[in-house]
C-alpha cells in the first residue's frame, strides 16, 4: 500500500465510524459580533493535534489550534529533544486514537515497507515529527502557526476572551473552552539549581535552550541531572568534541528503572484519576521520585567516550565564577567547568506564564486540597495544579475567578491529577476520549435550555399519514 492509498483508507475509515453525523453544538456570539469558538486548543504538538482530532470525531468542529512555533517545529522533536530516537517502543499507539490506518506503524509501512518496520528497533525522532505532520494532514486539523497566546480573561455570556499574537498582529478571539496543550513548560519553566541562574549566560544553559554544542569543543562541561535529557545533552557535548563532560547525579547511582513502562496498561491510565487523593499522591510521589529512566542506547552513547564521567551523590550547594571558570560547590568537593547545562526539570510557577498571570494566584495546587502524611511529604508534588475530573482548573478561593473552570490543562503538569496523560504518547488513546467527553459534557449541559426548546419545536415528520383508500381499493 502506498502512502496515497493509505490516506484514502484513513478518510474512508473515519467516514465509516462517524456516527451520528448530525451537527449538535449550538452557536454562541462573542463581543465582537462573530461566532465564538467552541474550543481554543493552545499547542499544535502531539497532544494538541490529538485533542483536536478527538473533538472532530465527537462532532465538535468549531475549534482553533494555535502554536507559537513555525510549521514543522511544534513540540520538542526538532528543537531541544537531543536523543536519536523517541523512547517509546515502536508499537505504542497515540494520536491515532485507535484508528488502525492512522497508527505510526501503518504510516511507516506505507512509506518504507513492512520488512523495514519489522527490522526497526526504535523510531528516529525526525520520523516521529514527520508522522505527526501526516496526522495533521489526514485528520484535516488546521493549525495556525507562529501564533502566541498572550492573555485569558472572562467575557460576557460565559465566554473567554483570548488575546493572541500572530507575527506583529494582536487580536481577540472569543471561545467557550480553552485547552492548554502546551507541553513541559505549561505551568512554569525549566529551572536551575541554586546559584546557577546567576552565572553569566555564556557559561550556562538549560537543557531546553538552544545550545551551540560546536562552541563546546575542547571545553570542560558539567551537566546537572541524571535523567534521560541530562544524558542526551551530555552525549551532544561529547560528540561535539568537549574535552570532558561530567554528569552530576544527586543519588548514589543513576536511575535505571523506567516507571512509565510499568504503568503502561489501560487500567492505570484510564482509572488513575478515579482514585482518592491519597492514592494518587502516593503513586506519583513514588513515580516522579524515580524520574524518567534513560534507555540503554542513551547510556551507551555517553559511555563510549573516555572523557565522560558520572559524579554520584552530588547536590549543588552554590555556583560562582572564579576567573573565567564556573565553580560548583557539591558539598564534599568543588568542580570547575567552562560551561554548565541544567537538566533538573520544570519548576511549577504559574505566574511565569503570561497567559495565566491574570488568575495564577487563584489556581488550586495540590497543597491547597490535600495534606499527605509526614512520610509522604513532597515539596515538588504540592505545587502541581489540582484539576477537576475534566482536566479543568479549580479555584483556590471559591468565587474569585469561577470562569477558569472552562480552562482545561492537558500537559505534563496534569500528571499528579491524571497520571501520564497529557505528556505521554501511550496514554493518548485513553486520555483524549476522557478530555473530549468532559468538554462535550460542558458544551451540552451549558446549553440545556436551548436543547429543550429545540426538542419542543422539533416537528419533522418521519411518516406521511395517508387515508386507507390510498392503500386499499374497493
Amino acid at each position: 500500500m502506498t502512502l496515497e492509498e493509505l490516506e484514502y483508507q484513513v478518510r474512508s475509515d473515519l467516514d465509516k465510524i462517524s456516527h451520528p453525523k448530525m451537527p449538535w453544538v449550538l452557536p454562541h456570539t462573542g463581543q465582537d459580533g462573530n461566532q465564538a469558538l467552541d474550543v481554543l486548543v493552545v499547542g499544535g504538538g502531539q497532544s494538541g493535534l490529538a485533542t483536536a482530532f478527538g473533538l472532530r470525531r465527537a462532532f465538535i468542529p468549531n475549534v482553533m489550534v494555535i502554536d507559537s512555533a513555525p510549521y514543522g517545529k511544534e513540540g520538542p522533536w526538532l528543537t531541544y529533544a537531543r536523543m536519536h530516537t523517541i523512547r517509546n517502543p515502536k508499537d505504542y499507539t497515540g494520536p491515532d486514537l485507535d484508528v488502525p490506518s492512522m497508527t505510526c506503524q501503518s504510516w511507516y509501512e506505507a512509506k518504507f515497507g513492512k520488512q523495514e518496520w519489522e527490522e526497526l528497533c526504535m523510531l528516529p525522532k525526525e520520523l516521529w515529527a514527520e508522522y505527526l505532520l501526516w496526522v495533521r494532514k489526514v485528520a484535516d486539523i488546521p493549525v495556525q502557526n507562529d501564533t502566541t497566546l498572550l492573555d485569558l480573561e472572562p467575557a460576557e455570556h460565559g465566554l473567554i476572551k483570548a488575546t493572541i499574537k500572530y507575527h506583529d498582529s494582536v487580536r481577540a478571539v472569543y471561545t467557550r473552552k480553552v485547552v492548554l496543550a502546551t507541553g513541559q513548560e505549561s505551568m512554569g519553566r525549566w529551572g536551575y539549581p541554586r546559584g546557577v541562574e546567576e552565572l553569566p549566560t555564556k557559561h550556562r544553559a538549560r537543557a531546553t535552550d538552544p545550545i551551540d554544542f560546536g562552541a563546546l569543543k575542547g571545553k570542560d562541561v558539567v551537566v546537572i541531572g541524571a535523567g534521560a535529557s541530562a544524558f542526551d545533552n551530555a552525549a551532544c557535548a561529547l560528540e561535539a568534541g568537549a574535552a570532558s563532560v561530567r554528569l552530576l547525579c544527586r543519588r548514589l547511582e543513576p536511575q535505571v528503572v523506567q516507571p512509565y513502562r510499568w504503568l503502561t496498561f489501560r487500567g492505570f491510565i484510564r482509572h488513575f484519576s478515579d482514585l482518592s487523593d491519597s492514592w494518587r499522591w502516593r503513586f506519583m510521589d513514588y513515580i516522579l521520585g524515580l524520574r524518567e529512566g534513560f534507555t540503554q542506547q542513551t547510556y551507551d552513547r555517553c559511555m563510549i567516550h573516555r572523557s565522560f564521567e558520572v559524579v554520584s551523590n552530588a547536590s549543588i550547594r552554590n555556583a560562582q565564577m572564579i576567573g573565567d571558570k564556573v565553580v560548583l560547590d557539591i558539598g564534599a568537593d568543588e568542580i570547575a567547568a567552562d560551561f554548565v547545562i541544567s537538566a533538573v526539570g520544570v519548576q511549577m510557577d504559574f505566574s511565569l506564564r503570561p497567559e495565566l498571570r491574570r488568575f495564577a494566584d487563584n489556581i488550586a495546587r495540590w497543597q491547597d486540597k490535600y495534606v499527605p502524611s509526614a512520610d509522604e511529604e513532597n515539596d515538588r508534588l504540592k505545587l502541581f495544579p489540582y484539576l477537576d475530573a475534566g482536566y479543568a482548573f479549580v479555584e483556590r478561593g471559591a468565587g474569585r475567578s469561577p470562569w477558569i473552570r472552562n480552562i482545561h490543562l492537558f500537559s505534563i503538569a496534569s500528571t499528579v491529577s491524571f497520571g501520564p496523560s497529557g505528556s505521554s504518547i501511550n496514554a493518548m488513546t485513553t486520555a483524549i476520549p476522557k478530555l473530549v467527553s468532559a468538554l462535550g459534557k460542558d458544551l451540552f449541559c451549558g446549553d440545556i435550555e436551548r436543547y429543550w426548546d429545540s426538542l419542543k419545536a422539533y416537528d419533522v415528520p418521519q411518516a406521511i399519514l395517508k387515508p386507507r383508500s390510498d392503500y386499499i381499493q374497493d
